[in-house]
């Protein structure tokens, strides 16, 4: 009897390690979810600027208010008999 119940034991401590320490155990579980969580934070960041990039296509397939904005802004472009006047700030020593 004393047999079986020191292979009981000698089992139980196998399956505590392998659970604590092997293959597929708390360690790797725990490396994997920290992992799904930055990839998840990345997806997340991911889908919020594609939200605005398609956003910005579509105004800019819509309206020519979005091409003369960027047009201005980015090109520096100004329209026939327009005067472009730049104000500059004062410099403080």
């Amino acid at each position: 009897m004393r047999l079986f119940q020191f292979a009981l034991i000698c089992l139980a401590a196998f399956i505590q390690y392998q659970l604590w320490f092997g293959h597929n155990g708390l360690q790797d579980y725990t490396r994997l979810k920290s992992a799904v969580d930055a990839h998840q934070n990345l997806n997340e960041k991911l889908l919020k600027r594609n939200k605005l990039l398609k956003a910005d296509i579509e105004d800019l397939k819509l309206g020519l208010e979005g091409v003369e904005e960027r047009a201005r802004h980015e090109l520096g472009m100004i329209k026939p008999n327009e005067t472009f006047i730049r104000v500059l700030p004062k410099k403080t020593p």
